[in-house]
This record gives structure tokens, sequence and C-alpha cells, in this order.
């Protein structure tokens, strides 16, 4: 990879191991903020937060493993199976915005699952300007139950890529959605011929993290090189 000018941000508590801190590496160059330059960069353990792309860069932990799974290889478990059929009675659709009625849902999600995290409080603008990016094109996959809309998976689109950016859902419902969504984007996926799908980051201490795992082969960057 080029050689890129970074910023570092100040230490703060981490979002996922509240005894640690964390800090991030900011990508300064204006000309990477390309989908194929993010594309590059994904490949390289960075994200995006709105216009920014980051990867961390803590003083003392890398646990932080950016993990991706193969479109053409990727295997269904049983219990992914069974949560395919049992999903029958859902249907999903990908749209260029969100849907009007959003937002309810989001602030129940926040409300329920995620009180410690940084969304919370939940607010319309600040999910907007974390979610949205001004040079990449991004779809959000909504799924619904009965036209009652329980889930939205938010998905950058990469050339050959696509990259799973943030998921909520209906905190009260039964089936697994978080693990329904990143199947359907899967599939999505497999329509728009893309080799990988990118989960972000995997902890493997922070026990929210592990359905990740669950979706086989993946592969992590350990060391710079993809592990699988």
């Amino acid at each position: 990879m080029q050689n890129i000018r970074i910023g570092l941000s100040h230490n703060h508590p981490c979002s996922y191991l509240p005894e640690r801190q964390e800090r991030v590496a900011i990508a300064m160059d204006g000309d990477l903020h390309t989908p194929a330059q993010y594309e590059m960069l994904l490949a390289n353990g960075f994200r995006r937060s709105g216009d920014t792309i980051y990867k961390p860069h803590c003083d003392n932990c890398q646990l932080c493993q950016a993990i991706r799974v193969s479109i053409t290889a990727l295997h269904l478990s049983r219990s992914q199976k069974r949560l395919l059929n049992k999903s029958n009675q859902f249907r999903w659709e990908v749209k260029e915005s969100l849907d009007p009625d959003w937002y309810p849902l989001y602030k129940r999600y926040i409300n329920q699952r995620h009180r410690h995290g940084s969304m919370y409080p939940p607010n319309r603008e600040d999910f907007a300007q974390f979610s949205s990016c001004s040079w990449l094109k991004t779809v959000y996959l909504h799924i619904y139950k009965a036209e009652q809309l329980v889930a939205v998976a938010v998905t950058d689109l990469l050339p050959q890529s696509a990259s799973a950016f943030y998921t909520f859902y209906d905190p009260d419902e039964k089936l697994s959605l978080g693990t329904l969504a990143v199947l359907l984007q899967a599939q999505y996926c497999h329509q728009q011929q893309k080799v990988w799908l990118y989960l972000g980051y995997q902890i493997d201490e922070c026990p929210a993290m592990n359905y990740k795992t669950r979706f086989q082969p993946h592969q992590r960057l350990v060391n710079q090189r993809w592990q699988g």
C-alpha cells in the first residue's frame, strides 16, 4: 500500500472494552476519498465514519481485527440455513434512502441494546452524519415483517466488494435479525457480483461481536496479512 499521511486522535475509553483506552489513525489525504481508493484501504484494515477514514491505532492493544467473508465461498451453517428458512415471513428490499419511519426503530434499538455505547442517546442528525458519505455509494437494506419495518442494514458499495457498515433492528424480535441482515447482504453481494463482504472489526473478547466468526469461511487481517 502507498504511504499515506495520518493523524492520530486523542485516547478515549474504548467503545467495546470499557477497561481499555482507544485511539484511531485518520487518513488525511483527500484523494483517498474515492470508492476505488477506499476499497484498497478496506483491504488494509481501515473503515469509515461519515466521510472520515480511520483505523484503530491503540497504544497497548491490537485486539481489533478486520474481518471479511468471500461471497463465492460462503458456506452456511445449519443454524444459518434454519434462520433463512424461518425468514420466509420477512421480505427485504435494497433502497438508496431510508424509509420515512426508520427513526422510531433506530431509537428503540439504541435505547434497549446500546445504552452504554457511543450512539446513546439516539439522535437523528448524529446518525445521518455518522452513516452518510459524500464520496461513496451507500444503500439501505430494509427488512419487513407483515409490511412493518423491522431492520435496516446500511451497506457501502465498492467496485469489487461491499462493507456492512451498520445495522439496527427491532430489539424485541425473536429471530436473529443481525445475523439475517448479514446473510441478506451476502445474497445482495452475490446478485451484484461482489467478491468480498467486509464485516468491520472482530474483537474476540467482546461477546457481542462473536456472531461474525460464524460466517465461514472468513478471513482476518493479522499483521497486515489476510488469514483464513
